[in-house]
């Protein structure tokens, strides 16, 4: 055979090599991110950014919700630990995209606060460790069902993907969000779950606690401003 023809089959060959092994490098990514590897961001970490949602005071309120049971009480109850310590910024591209580099909400967990010192002081000493790990981290990374176009009015629901960091934990998250739209601000909830193993949290293990659900919920009442 020609060497000339020898020569055009071993480049088509590289090429159907570099396919195959591009495809399968994308295959596992995707595999690491559903197995609960961190969500890879997208294209849009390279996009412009056109306007930025910031975390506006007052009007943010981040939250922990666990259900308990008791000792001496005949039904469960909700667990629930508030702070307004929260900061932060989500940015956008012109095309409504969420750009990961710069997106970042960080909620103060020192000083949760429930209805209860005892409970406070052993989230914070024994759960979370707060003097090592003050600080719970969002990082969105995609907007999934949100207007292309930032409305001036009107409101929606929509979900937002993206890191979340709990006691230097990072695992991927996705938080549903209702939306009040105006002139110069976003308002509304969030909310997320997960299990205490999921973020290598200590089920707790306390004489007046009979049980506690296995599911965490975070909720933020959120407030931002828009930034040009």
């Amino acid at each position: 055979m020609p060497v000339k023809y020898l020569l055009k089959s071993a480049v088509r060959s590289c090429a159907i090599l570099t396919v195959v092994a591009c495809a399968r490098n994308e295959s596992s990514r995707a595999v690491q991110a559903s197995a609960g590897g961190e969500v890879v961001a997208g294209a849009s970490s390279t996009l412009v950014p056109a306007f930025r949602l910031a975390v506006e005071q007052p009007g943010n309120e981040a939250r922990y919700r666990v259900r308990e049971q008791l000792v001496g009480h005949d039904l469960p109850n909700d667990a629930v630990g508030v702070t307004q310590a929260v900061t932060g910024e989500i940015i956008f591209a012109e095309d409504g995209a969420v750009i990961p580099d710069g997106s970042r909400l960080m909620i103060d967990v020192t000083g949760l606060k429930s209805d209860q010192n005892r409970r406070d002081n052993y989230v914070r000493n024994r759960l979370l460790e707060t003097t090592k790990f003050p600080m719970v981290v969002f990082e969105p990374t995609f907007i999934r069902g949100a207007p292309k176009v930032l409305p001036t009015s009107g409101s929606t629901a929509f979900s937002l993907l993206g890191n979340l960091t709990i006691r230097g934990v990072i695992r991927p998250a996705i938080w549903f969000v209702s939306a009040k739209f105006s002139p110069i601000g976003v308002s509304g909830t969030a909310s997320t779950a997960f299990s205490f193993a999921d973020f290598g949290i200590p089920q707790p293990s306390v004489p007046v606690l009979l049980s506690v659900a296995d599911t965490i919920k975070l909720e933020y009442d959120y407030s931002f401003s828009v930034k040009k």
